[in-house]
């Protein structure tokens, strides 16, 4: 597998971007057909499940959201935690016209609830995450809740695990990060991935092309793994 820096990735996409192509609507369903197989392979109805969607600001975050939309139409009961004042206003009116319902209140109470559902889809921070990628602040009390009350269901992370550095692989704050069962990383996978001790919190990797692997053949990956 090659591992790609994050700009070599951002980079990749911006002429297909540029041409109007639906990069994230493949990623969300690329994203939601994971989740599905994940409850899927644990004996678990998706149409049955409860999942939380941890939901940031960016990109990860609409693709989250999107993801969650399709789940709800299928009958999950879906519950959406925002980690950011922003949200993909196209994402969440989507989610919400199918049924997810925004979840408020006590962090300690919304860390229970993230850590009891049948399935908790990562969407808080991705490739655009700053040199020091840890969380903070509220965001950094909620993950840190939910990995202190170990979690009973399925972690599924968008692109990367939230708070791990996409290309070094460093997780500078391990406590206030989710260990993901499976990691959904789209056009071409991440470096960190590959890398300990960020590859120790990515769990499966499932790689979804969404059109730039021409591109990214171009170029020199920063890794490569058998």
């Amino acid at each position: 597998m090659k591992g790609y820096s994050a700009q070599q990735v951002r980079d990749a996409e911006v002429p297909h971007l540029e041409a109007g192509e639906p990069l994230m609507e493949r990623a969300s369903l690329a994203l939601a057909r994971e989740c599905r197989r994940t409850l899927e392979d644990e004996g678990i109805s998706p149409a049955h499940a409860r999942i939380v969607v941890l939901v940031g600001g960016g990109n990860n975050g609409g693709d989250a959201l999107f993801a969650a939309a399709a789940l709800a139409a299928r009958g999950a009961r879906v519950e959406l935690i925002r980690t950011s004042s922003r949200a993909h206003e196209g994402g969440l009116a989507a989610a919400l016209a199918a049924g997810a319902l925004e979840v408020t209140g006590d962090p300690r109470r919304v860390a229970a609830r993230a850590a009891s559902a049948d399935l908790t889809i990562d969407g808080i921070l991705g490739t655009g995450t700053s040199a020091d990628p840890r969380l903070r602040g509220g965001v950094r009390d909620l993950v840190a809740g939910i990995v202190a009350a170990r979690p009973s269901g399925k972690i599924v992370a968008v692109d990367i695990p939230s708070g791990i550095h996409p290309d070094t692989g460093e997780v500078p704050d391990p406590e206030a990060v989710l260990r993901a069962d499976v990691t959904v990383t789209f056009g071409g996978a991440k470096a960190g991935l590959l890398i300990s001790p960020a590859s120790g919190f990515a769990g499966e990797i499932r790689l979804y092309d969404i059109g730039l692997a021409p591109d990214l053949e171009k170029l020199t990956p920063l890794i490569e793994v058998p």
